[in-house]
């Protein structure tokens, strides 16, 4: 019988050293990927940034590179994707929010089982689809109140990309304010307070860290949205806050570049991965923000 045991508990050591295995061969195929990605970024924007000076690309306010005179100055570029995740933030943050506050504190348990789903099922929804949709549905509409509205607009696209990351600020904060213990509301309760003062006095800033996570998250997925602005938005830089004109995003700029119309190794191609990179570290940054966020004013129950 003892011979048995032992034999068995050799077998589980060996399934759990296999197992162990496994697992760190599949950490490290991540690991040497990210490496992999952030290499091959690096290396072409410091070709590009060997012809074209650095302050150039990140001060200049003109971007034709692949017209004579060529200007490679990304502000164009930057301010098309901050419009659009300004009009995004407008749409999904209260949007998200107050879905989320009515699903976790105002819903019955059997129409939150219905409408969770349901509003989930935006998130499934492809980005090319959105991007047919803000084309051939929201810019009429736009155009509509606003004449001069251009048929590719960053007010379509933006709005457009709201509604996407609808989704992510629900369900993220809908999940930390469920995460809050009853007894707190609870308490709030005995002490005489409405469902409205326990929600944004009690709720709301218990779940806040994960809520901001959520926002910041939202963001950054507006910032690295490509089909939506590639279809809507169009692709014509220019520095203007003007919502009904034409802008191009990073991301829609990286689309046209890909498409293969740009000989390889030229320095219009290079751009690619100079524009690449910056997305990259905005991205990043925000990222960072949100483990910041997240991490600091968590709080443990």
């Amino acid at each position: 019988m003892k011979r048995i045991q032992f034999e068995g508990k050799e077998r589980m050591n060996r399934i759990e050293k296999l197992v162990k295995i496994v697992l760190t061969a599949l950490g490290l195929i991540s690991i040497f990927t990210t490496i992999g990605i952030i290499f091959s970024l690096f290396e072409e924007t410091f070709m590009f940034f060997k012809e074209v000076s650095i302050i150039e690309f990140l001060t200049g306010t003109k971007w034709t590179p692949l017209l004579e005179p060529t200007h490679f100055g990304v502000l164009p570029l930057v301010a098309g994707t901050m419009l659009i995740v300004v009009i995004a933030a407008f749409i999904s943050i209260p949007l998200g929010l107050g879905s989320a506050i009515y699903l976790s504190e105002y819903a019955p348990k059997k129409v939150r089982k219905i409408l969770k789903p349901i509003l989930e099922v935006l998130a499934g929804v492809p980005s090319i689809v959105y991007g047919y949709f803000a084309l051939t549905a929201i810019t009429p509409l736009i155009r509509n109140v606003f004449p001069q509205t251009s048929v590719y607009n960053a007010l379509s696209a933006g709005i457009a990309v709201g509604i996407m990351t609808i989704p992510l600020v629900s369900s993220m904060s809908e999940d930390a304010m469920m995460a809050v213990p009853d007894s707190l509301r609870n308490g709030a309760y005995a002490l005489g307070a409405t469902k409205l003062e326990v929600t944004k006095d009690v709720v709301i800033p218990t779940a806040m860290s994960s809520i901001v996570a959520s926002f910041i998250l939202a963001i950054s997925r507006a910032v690295g949205e490509t089909m939506i602005v590639a279809m809507a938005a169009g692709s014509t830089p220019k520095l203007t806050i003007n919502p009904l004109e034409s802008i191009q995003t990073m991301t829609g700029y990286i689309v046209q570049i890909s498409m293969g119309d740009v000989p390889y190794g030229s320095l219009a191609y290079k751009t690619l991965f100079a524009v690449g990179t910056l997305l990259f570290l905005m991205t990043f940054i925000l990222n960072v923000i949100s483990r910041y966020f997240v991490r600091k004013y968590r709080r443990a129950y």
